[in-house]
């Protein structure tokens, strides 16, 4: 009689037999084999929490963007605008719209405005709302459907802001509402007593999103918006993992948009660094 060994599938990190083919729990196919169980231990060792990554990346290039130019930062009464950075350090970091795309052909400004922010209490509430939102979607989707989402709801609300003629904007805004799409999607799809109440919280939240875009001026509701329906449009076309598991296709795509997102950030530093020079 062989003994079957047990160990921790790489991906999700449930107890599994060594032997298994495809993971039972999550779909990784050959779950033990030796290079993913480096691979994913490495991954594992570092601690890397996808949420802090995002609210860390977007604190740091926040402070970069006051640290560019400080001589211009806000630093009027008006909480809306206190601990501004410049809009030339905002230009320099990425920040989107028809003039940065349409005179200066900076299109991968799509991916790195989500990543930027015009205030101390504009980044605080994003990141409320990211911390609040994100840990129900990486439990639902699974990382790689998480990381879809977040880049491409946000290009595709700050595609939509474009098309509409918005001048100059920046936010985690389009990314999260992308968010709040999915998770509308996943409400709605499951059904039920759960699903019914997660469908009527995120509600709340777009709700709240349309009081709040009409009554704030300076809210690009087209970019909140386009996020909005591009995250229930991809939710559809990628699925949770309730009803399936994140496939190959799923981890080539997220890991994809993990590095497309990493390499607007890093020629977004780049250009920033080099106009300085």
């Amino acid at each position: 009689m062989t003994e079957k060994k047990s160990m921790l599938c790489p991906h999700c990190r449930k107890l599994i037999s060594s032997d298994e083919p495809v993971c039972p729990y999550c779909g990784t196919a050959g779950p033990g084999a030796l290079w993913k169980r480096k691979v994913f231990g490495v991954l594992s060792l570092l601690h890397l929490d996808p949420v802090k990554a995002i609210i860390g990346l977007n604190a740091a290039f926040y402070l970069f963007s006051l640290l560019i130019n400080p001589s211009a930062l806000g630093l009027s009464a008006n909480p809306m605008t206190f601990l501004s950075p410049s809009g030339e350090s905002l230009f320099l970091l990425g920040a989107t719209g028809t003039l940065p795309i349409a005179a200066y052909g900076r299109w991968w400004t799509l991916v790195s405005a989500s990543f930027l922010h015009g205030g101390l209490l504009h980044i605080f509430f994003n990141m409320m709302a990211l911390r609040q939102l994100a840990p129900f979607v990486l439990d639902e989707f699974g990382f790689h459907r998480f990381a879809i989402l977040y880049l491409w709801t946000g290009v595709a609300g700050f595609f939509l802001s474009y098309l509409a003629g918005v001048p100059f904007t920046i936010g985690a805004s389009a990314s999260i509402c992308g968010l709040i799409g999915a998770i509308l999607y996943y409400g709605k799809s499951r059904g039920g007593f759960y699903g019914g109440q997660i469908y009527r919280q995120a509600m709340g939240w777009v709700v709240g999103l349309v009081l709040f875009g009409l009554f704030f001026p300076g809210i690009n509701n087209w970019a909140h918006g386009g996020g909005l329906v591009s995250g229930i449009l991809i939710a559809f076309l990628t699925g949770y993992q309730e009803r399936k598991p994140e496939a190959l296709f799923h981890r080539l795509l997220g890991a994809a948009s993990t590095l497309i997102a990493a390499a607007a950030l890093l020629w977004a530093l780049i250009q920033a660094v080099y106009s300085l020079i």
